[in-house]
């Protein structure tokens, strides 16, 4: 079995690799299979494919978040600047994180907490670099802070540390960032409302922030403002923390839960608080999950996207109605998606032919589609097919944004 990757074929005979001498580089002949790609993704030799392209912003904009040098929301996409060298972005509580491809950093909104990371706690409405350093890598907004893994693996942060959530040791908000202490071994990281969630290079997990509802996943309910590592296992491959559970991936495609279970938003069949990481059903075929504010949405391997929690009053999970769901439900029949994203109870995903779609709740057009229309089923944002990234992460956000050639 094999499957088709932007940088060549996965299946069972492993290939010959040029691993990069800057972490996005490379090359690859042969084939891989998926546990072994993984590998090589933590080494940092598999090959990687540097998209870039515009950035486009839309819906609520009480702060300055969409970077259009005002406070107008707006229902229907809007460029950023004129710039086509952007790569990443991830939306906070009010506040957008954006990274070029120069390896700088760049933010915008809300800086009550100083999370924009200039020093201040001054609203931004256009783009900011934060200092000079072209090494940020990996971002992930949380509610009121921000995350970033650095190309040499150092885990840096900033904003609100009311609950620990920084990691930092303390409870002292930065408004510049500051190291989470001095290891150089972070693989990925994902902001929640008001915890954190990251795994090692060595396929650890490990979380940090409030620990109410056992959204920590290490047994109980305490607040920790250090990482602690959940469990022994070094089989982690992805995580996401939402507001008030978190979810992750394992590298044999099994999808774990725990947190607050209201609504059902932890895929169990019930509504049962988890203090500890619990498999999803038995399938071995999940290939990412998106943490919401009480919902989940997740993809698996045969381009199928799938809901699971809250879907009343906004119809998040895609189904055509208002009912919630305690067990993963599937959006349509299509088996063409190609990545999705959950925020403030709206749903982001893309298709394969680039083309960009949305639903859920529209407040303040934030699902772009040029209206304030709730939408319980997918709705194509425009006509574009030149969409090529969705948001790393939207933690609470009310806003969105995408990434897209011109």
């Amino acid at each position: 079995m094999s499957t088709q990757w932007p940088g060549g074929i996965l299946s069972k005979t492993a290939p010959t690799i040029t691993a990069p001498t800057d972490g996005e580089g490379g090359s690859a002949s042969g084939m891989w299979t998926m546990d072994e790609v993984l590998v090589h993704e933590k080494a940092g030799n598999w090959p990687k494919i540097l998209l870039q392209g515009e950035l486009w912003t839309w819906g609520y904009n009480s702060q300055g978040q969409l970077g259009k040098g005002d406070t107008t929301s707006y229902s229907s996409p809007i460029q950023v600047g004129g710039l086509a060298t952007w790569v990443k972005v991830s939306a906070g509580y009010e506040s957008t994180y954006s990274t070029k491809s120069d390896g700088t950093l760049w933010s915008i909104g809300r800086n009550n907490d100083g999370q924009l990371g200039h020093g201040n706690t001054t609203a931004l409405s256009s783009p900011v670099q934060v200092g000079s350093l072209t090494t940020w890598g990996k971002i992930s907004a949380g509610g009121h802070s921000i995350y970033n893994v650095k190309t040499d693996g150092a885990l840096w942060v900033c904003g609100k540390n009311n609950v620990g959530q920084l990691g930092t040791g303390n409870t002292t908000d930065y408004s510049s960032p500051v190291q989470v202490g001095s290891l150089t071994n972070w693989l990925s990281v994902s902001g929640g409302y008001r915890h954190c969630l990251a795994i090692k290079t060595d396929g650890t997990l490990w979380s940090w922030g409030e620990g109410a509802d056992g959204r920590l996943g290490d047994g109980g309910t305490t607040d920790r403002n250090s990482p602690v590592q959940i469990g022994s296992l070094t089989t982690w491959s992805k995580v996401a923390a939402g507001n008030v559970f978190s979810t992750a991936i394992k590298t044999d495609g099994t999808l774990w839960t725990w947190g607050d279970g209201n609504d059902g938003c932890t895929g169990h069949g019930n509504t049962t608080d988890l203090s500890s990481p619990v498999q999803v059903g038995s399938l071995t075929t999940w290939s990412k999950s998106t943490a919401g504010t009480l919902n989940m949405i997740m993809l698996k391997t045969d381009g199928t996207i799938w809901g699971v929690g809250k879907n009343e009053d906004h119809g998040q999970l895609g189904q055509g109605d208002a009912n919630n769901y305690s067990s993963p439900v599937q959006v349509g029949g299509l088996t063409t998606w190609t990545d999705v994203v959950s925020g403030a109870e709206m749903t982001f995903a893309r298709k394969n032919d680039g083309t960009f779609w949305t639903w859920g709740r529209n407040w303040n057009g934030g699902l772009g589609v040029g209206n304030t229309t709730n939408y319980s089923s997918p709705v194509q944002l425009g006509s574009l097919t030149t969409w090529v990234k969705l948001p790393v992460h939207l933690c609470n956000a009310r806003s969105g944004a995408g990434i897209k050639t011109s």
